[in-house]
């Protein structure tokens, strides 16, 4: 790791150095002598497991603590780390729009005693299509909590940014591009109110609001893989009340089954699906998005390939990754992923070998057997209550303006009341910038890129007190002037 440790110098030194260094005259010699003031510097994670994370932080944090201590550390929130603590923790989110609104309140209880908070990644990436209003209003909730606890939660980013649309390799993305045009998600005006209207001091803020129950996700049966070819065979999706849903044996082809994947080699083969390509992400649906509590039977087997293979189950649309993961991080895990990895435990896939696999999904549990043996038994899905409206509050000390943003979650409208207790010399004059459409599953698209976007209107009131009815699926931006 020696010569990795000296690179991450280098690089600080290039970036800070002054201009009679070694780095710092190179910098110097491409145009810019004055240093960049590099503030960060975080440990990534996609290179390896928890055990050599921790074993190369160490490496890493010793070495350049020693010659840059004004250097901050961003590690990612595996660990403790024992004695080299990170600065900041870099945590990570991708779930569906109710895991978001659910998690608003996430760090109002944090421990103000240890590091800071770098949310390096998040994005609703389950139920929310190629990115819909409803997934933007998941955010919208969450960010208010973010806001709320800006003195922990120093940065945040949502992931990925960009897309060229001739290869998408992730869904959702942020904004979305071909060689002459472009369009943001819902979700990129989301992050764009928020960033135009920040605030300089919060203000405490109480919602009283009305819940509402999340539903429980349902959807379609698939089997996929990730760098390896497998087959399929004697798929059979069955109802609790023992009604048979969906049987194939390929005796028809790959009729009734939706084939995704950039690359793959799907074919029907004996009795079997087979996919041939060693490419990420190669998938077949098949079923109904209505389908909620059933049991998935198969058996499976990998032919060649770098993994295992994917069972996915209650896939609402063709980019959802909601699966059971046998033999995947190159062959060495299993593990339930459903925007997060869950109950991940040592596993391997034999090739050219013969698996009878299992699903059940009831209500929020799924039960995974591996050969009769129960694997995975956990409630990933949430379900469950959650709350409809959520704000946040704040001053502009440049404009004096008093920033309020609402977010309403409930499909149906609300009349609310919004109490300025304690606020003086209000003008009784603002404006509402609202983002919102028709329907939750409303997208942009190069033909319509601004179907969902913001409209701004006037605001009149009267005193403290301001009744303002908030669409369904709705944020709202209110800047009230004061005098």
């Amino acid at each position: 790791m020696g010569q990795w440790v000296q690179d991450a110098l280098d690089a600080i030194e290039y970036a800070n150095g002054p201009t009679n260094s070694f780095w710092g005259a190179m910098r110097a010699a491409a145009g810019h002598s004055a240093p960049f003031n590099l503030k960060y510097l975080e440990i990534g994670n996609e290179n390896g497991g928890f055990a050599d994370y921790v074993e190369h932080w160490n490496l890493f944090y010793k070495a350049i603590r020693d010659k840059y201590p004004e250097i901050k550390f961003v590690a990612d929130g595996w660990d403790k780390f024992g004695d080299m603590q990170p600065d900041i923790v870099d945590d990570h989110y991708y779930d569906t729009p109710e895991w978001f609104m659910r998690n608003a309140s996430l760090y109002d209880k944090k421990d103000r005693n240890g590091p800071k908070v770098f949310v390096g990644e998040y994005a609703v990436t389950k139920n929310t299509g190629l990115g819909n209003l409803r997934g933007a209003i998941g955010e919208a909730a969450f960010m208010t909590g973010l806001e709320r606890n800006s003195d922990e939660v120093v940065m945040a980013s949502y992931a990925p940014l960009l897309v060229n649309l001739n290869h998408r390799a992730w869904n959702p993305d942020l904004i979305n591009f071909d060689s002459s045009k472009w369009y943001g998600l819902p979700s990129y005006y989301v992050q764009k109110l928020f960033a135009e209207n920040r605030g300089d001091v919060s203000l405490p803020t109480t919602v009283e609001s009305p819940e509402l129950e999340a539903p429980v996700t349902g959807g379609m049966i698939g089997v996929g893989t990730w760098n390896t070819a497998a087959e399929f065979k004697d798929i059979k999706v069955t109802a609790p009340d023992g009604k048979v849903l969906l049987e194939s044996d390929f005796s028809n082809g790959t009729k009734g089954w939706k084939l995704l994947g950039d690359g793959a080699e799907w074919k029907a083969q004996d009795g079997a699906l087979r996919q041939t390509a060693e490419k990420e992400f190669i998938r077949a649906l098949a079923g109904k998005r209505e389908w909620t509590d059933y049991t998935l039977t198969l058996k499976a087997r990998k032919i060649s390939g770098a993994e295992g293979f994917l069972i996915l189950f209650r896939i609402g649309g063709n980019e959802d990754r909601t699966w059971w993961n046998l033999g995947g991080w190159g062959n060495s895990q299993d593990a339930i992923e459903s925007g997060g990895t869950l109950d991940s435990k040592p596993g391997h896939i034999e090739t050219d070998r013969w698996y009878d696999l299992k699903i059940v999904v009831s209500g929020k549990n799924v039960k995974c057997y591996l050969d009769g043996e129960v694997i995975h038994d956990l409630n990933y899905d949430a379900g469950g209550k959650i709350t409809s409206l959520y704000a946040v509050a704040a001053t502009d000390e440049k404009s004096g303006d008093v920033i309020v943003k609402v977010v309403n979650a409930n499909t149906n409208p609300l009349e609310t009341e919004i109490n300025l207790a304690g606020a003086k010399n209000l003008t009784g004059q603002g404006t509402a910038t609202v983002l919102t459409s028709e329907s939750g599953t409303d997208e942009n698209s190069l033909a319509q890129p601004t179907k969902v976007s913001p409209k701004t209107e006037v605001v009149k009131f009267s005193g403290t007190n301001l009744k303002r009815s908030f669409p369904g699926n709705s944020f709202t931006v209110l800047r009230l002037q004061t005098k």
